[in-house]
This record gives structure tokens, sequence and C-alpha cells, in this order.
């Protein structure tokens, strides 16, 4: 079975994106989907003289590891100011260190909300745009607007036009996912 990645890009203990990740990733069917918390990759703000002092984080070796166990992957990414949260940036930063290709070639989903009506398309379109240099096959993006007025817990997504909008995208990543060969751990 192909096995998905799932997470949020915020370290809000209530993250909407986290939530909209979660939902996506039991959506695809045919895969085991592992949500992951940014708050478990904790690390000191990336900069070269920490690395040159104190070498990489563990927790950037973990990341990468969980990284290549997955046959895809899905983020939903917060807005902060029209880019990533400090704690995705961080992370990443701290993974390129170790190979230029943070995200391994893995087939990717990529989402965005929030709770105004452009559902964190600025740094949906940023993402889209920058993760083919950092090893990223995008697939396939989606942006939810107003998550408080389109999404429920019990229900996922409300409005029948997103929801189809969606669904579209969702299949074509997991025919991606289908479409490759299984990660074998």
């Amino acid at each position: 079975m192909k096995k998905i990645l799932a997470l949020g890009a915020s370290n809000s203990r209530n993250s909407i994106n986290k939530q909209l990740a979660t939902f996506a990733s039991q959506q695809i069917p045919n895969t085991t989907p592992k949500v992951i918390d940014l708050n478990d990759f904790e690390m000191p703000i990336f900069s070269i003289d920490r690395e040159k002092e104190n070498g990489i984080p563990e927790a950037a070796h973990r990341f990468k590891e969980i990284i290549e166990e997955h046959d895809g992957i899905i983020i939903s990414f917060a807005e902060h100011n029209g880019n990533y949260s400090a704690a995705f940036k961080n992370i990443t930063d701290w993974v390129s260190r170790l190979e230029g290709k943070v995200w391994a070639d893995k087939p990717m989903f990529l989402m965005a909300t929030s709770p105004g009506g452009r559902g964190g398309a600025s740094v949906l379109e940023l993402a889209n745009k920058l993760f083919p240099f950092s090893g990223g096959r995008v697939v396939a993006s989606f942006s939810l607007p107003s998550f408080r007025n389109n999404f429920s817990p019990e229900n996922g997504i409300l409005d029948k036009s997103l929801k189809m909008s969606f669904e579209e995208r969702a299949t074509l990543f997991a025919n991606e996912i289908m479409a490759g060969v299984e990660v074998k751990v």
C-alpha cells in the first residue's frame, strides 16, 4: 500500500492547515496516511554559524527520513504575511543543508487555507513556483478560502464547487501516486 505524508505548514496547535492536510490525506484511496506536526521538529533558527558550530540538528535528519519513507506528500500552507510560516521555512532551511532536494522528487499535492477569502493564495503561488527547485514534483494544488465557512471536521469541504475542485486535484495526485514505484521501508 502506498504511503502518504501530510502536514500543515504551521506550528499552531490548532492549525486549520493541519486539519485540511489531514482531511486530504484521508481522501486518497489505497494509501496509508501519516500526519506529522511541525512542533515535533523544532530547531534553532538556521544560520551557517550554528551549522559550523553544532552541525545539522537531529530533527532535520528525522524530517528528511520521513520524507524518504513516503510515496507522496500533502502540504497545506499557513500564510504569514504572504509567505511560509517561520517554523516551516526554518525546517526546510535546515533540511536543505542535508541535500539540495528537500522533497526527494516525491509527488506533491500543495494546498493552503485561511479564514479569509483568498485562502492563502499568495503562499500557495509561491510554493508552486519554488518547490520544483527543491525537489518537489507538484502534481496538484488547491486553495480553500474562508475555512470556517467552507470546512467542517465531520463533513469536509462544504461548498459544492470547491469540493469538486478539490476532488479533481486529489484524483490527479492519487493517480500520480499509484503510477509511481512504492517506497519499501
